[in-house]
């Protein structure tokens, strides 16, 4: 890791050190306190207490979106508590500063058919060879899993052999972004997904000891640039790939693994609403299943009906921008 050089040195890294015994990852913690340190030697900054109007200068100099400088603010702050409860400070500098206003998150959605062709493309791109062939088989169980299930990209990756339940087709999923377990079952297509992969696998491997329901190397699970390169490779393939845009105040997110948790969703509440039923009354049963806190991570959700929906405002917030 990179050193800080301001003054503030000492306390960031026993701040980092904290954090990390607290089991919290150091990205983007550290990306955002690298970028604070910095500030803070490019102004020169002299030990002694630092004041709000500091704080505001900072925000209005960080040529970032407005959504990224909040991040670093928001770390800034939590940053600053830290130091009241050191000690360091009698109080937080950041307390009262106001975020800047962000434009609307608009993520892309993959059709049903879209995901369809996104899957097949990474099947084709399963290569042959003895030592390749397990791993790019587990990456695209785990890219079905997302796809099919809406799993976070890391939850597929940390699951154990024991938290498939192949007689009840159900996989365990322990301790997610908002540290809760859930059990949820998995449609019959995944289930024969899985039971092929590790069918191959105990084929293929001889004295099997990997703890992880998706084997990588040396008793490890995969990684998760693994499974984001055969994404974006597979994205390119079926000609999907597009730029994040800013149009205006709306931002139109690039596809990206996420996004096939948030098409899976939107392709649950669809099927609720063509049935004949209400989406809203589904909404429990849904945040259950994805591992919500709040039904309010879920209701965002119903903002597109589908696919079609999204990249019909993409194109009438493009085409209003054109002719300003």
């Amino acid at each position: 890791m990179r050193r800080f050089r301001s003054f503030l040195a000492p306390q960031l890294r026993e701040y980092i050190t904290y954090r990390q015994h607290l089991g919290y990852a150091k990205s983007p913690l550290t990306s955002h306190l690298r970028t604070f340190d910095r500030y803070l030697k490019e102004q020169k900054s002299a030990p002694g207490l630092l004041q709000p109007s500091f704080f505001l200068e900072l925000r209005q100099d960080l040529k970032l979106e407005a959504r990224s400088v909040n991040e670093i603010l928001s770390t800034v702050r939590v940053f600053f508590q830290f130091m009241v409860r050191r000690g360091y400070y009698a109080q937080n500098p950041l307390k009262d500063i106001p975020p800047l206003v962000q434009g609307t998150a608009v993520p892309f959605v993959f059709s049903p058919r879209q995901a369809d062709q996104l899957l097949n493309a990474v099947g084709k791109r399963l290569r042959k060879t003895h030592h390749r062939f397990l791993t790019d088989l587990a990456i695209y169980t785990a890219i079905v899993l997302m796809a099919r299930c809406g799993m976070r990209i890391k939850e597929p990756l940390r699951l154990l052999r024991s938290d498939y339940r192949s007689a009840e087709r159900t996989v365990y999923i322990e301790k997610t972004k908002f540290k809760k377990d859930r059990l949820i079952p998995v449609p019959e297509s995944v289930a024969v997904e899985i039971e092929n992969y590790l069918a191959v696998r105990s084929a293929l491997l001889c004295d099997d000891q990997n703890p992880y329901l998706l084997a990588g190397k040396r008793q490890k699970p995969l990684r998760d640039y693994q499974v984001r390169r055969r994404f974006h490779q597979a994205v390119k393939d079926i000609a999907l790939s597009r730029p994040r845009q800013v149009i205006g105040n709306m931002i139109f997110s690039a596809p990206t693994p996420h996004s096939l948790r948030h098409s899976f969703a939107i392709s649950t509440l669809r099927r609720i609403q063509q049935r004949g039923r209400s989406p809203q009354n589904a909404l429990p049963v849904l945040a259950t299943y994805m591992g919500h806190s709040e039904y309010k991570h879920t209701i965002k959700y119903l903002k597109f009906v589908d696919a079609e929906q999204r990249q019909g405002l993409a194109d009438f917030v493009s085409s209003q921008n054109e002719q300003l």
